[in-house]
């Protein structure tokens, strides 16, 4: 048997099995129960700092339009 041959078989089969195992266990790994706050905190990461810009936007222009 040569060489391609063999890695080709170990590719078709021994290659995916562990391939798709990986698969599963990212799966599992990101839905576990215990994950949840993480991925919440996560979610809210551009909407942290939402007022401060646009209040001080907003109150240097107020002051443009006052003076």
């Amino acid at each position: 048997m040569d060489t391609y041959s063999l890695l080709r078989e170990i590719a078709d089969s021994w290659v995916l099995l562990a391939m798709f195992i990986f698969f599963l266990g990212t799966i599992v790994w990101a839905f576990r129960p215990g994950s949840r706050p993480v991925h919440d905190e996560t979610s809210q990461i551009p909407f942290r700092n939402e007022d401060r810009p646009g209040d001080a936007a907003r109150d240097t222009k107020n002051e443009e339009l006052q003076s």
